[in-house]
């Protein structure tokens, strides 16, 4: 069985763990939250136990609303890294789902008929400043409390990962994909699917590390990022 996603990502952390894997700016609001490979996969692995406790596993497609909410943003890259652990396929779509995921505008899927987890998109990941709605669950709250580690699992390369009006993957097609050059990469969020290859995937084909920057910015600004943080 060849590599899958997962099996790139703790190769990445065991090796150059505390290394930059993906940075992410947001100047409208000053924000800036860099993640290790290995500070990454502890988001990964306790995002993987909250799935478990949610009976999300393999087969079971997450509706992925965050990732087109919020393409860019580093608690995207956790649930679609996560997903692709439990080998719960990625879905956008709008096909049925065993789990929602979105942030901020929760109140437009809670009529979804299935379980619906929030997320505050708080740089740091901090939960909402109110308690949610019982049939919703606040992420960061849920995801705190579980285990740092999760079992490494082999998922089937043929195991769909990613499914959208244009695109169709399996876990082996995600792992052997041409993510483009290695480097330290300057992505601006452009949709669900170009975000993900580029800022989450590319890093782990290909090698190195993104600097995401999230919203709207001065073309001044932007560069002084780049320059700042050495990206291409």
């Amino acid at each position: 069985m060849g590599d899958t996603v997962s099996t790139l990502l703790r190769r990445r952390a065991r090796v150059a763990g505390a290394e930059p894997f993906l940075t992410w700016y947001q100047p409208a609001t000053g924000a800036r939250t860099e993640l290790s490979a290995l500070t990454l996969l502890n988001w990964v692995d306790k995002t993987s136990h909250l799935l478990d406790e949610l009976e999300v596993g393999a087969g079971d497609a997450v509706r992925l609303a965050l990732a087109a909410e919020a393409p860019g943003h580093w608690v995207t890259a956790v649930w679609e890294l996560a997903c692709w652990q439990v080998g719960a396929p990625v879905s956008l779509d709008g096909g049925e789902a065993a789990l929602v995921i979105t942030g901020p505008g929760w109140a437009a899927h809670v009529d979804a008929g299935v379980d619906v987890v929030a997320c505050s998109l708080h740089p740091l990941g901090l939960p909402f400043g109110a308690p949610l709605p019982g049939p919703v669950l606040d992420y960061s709250t849920e995801v705190r409390g579980q285990s740092d580690v999760y079992p490494a699992v082999a998922q089937p390369g043929s195991a769909p990962a990613w499914s959208d009006h244009e695109h169709r993957l399996t876990q082996a097609e995600l792992a052997a994909l041409d993510a483009g050059p290695a480097g330290r990469r300057l992505v601006r969020p452009d949709g669900p699917w170009p975000t993900a290859l580029a800022a989450v995937l590319r890093p782990l084909l290909a090698g190195g590390s993104s600097v995401v920057v999230d919203g709207a910015v001065a073309d001044a600004a932007l560069e002084q990022i780049r320059q700042q943080e050495q990206a291409v």
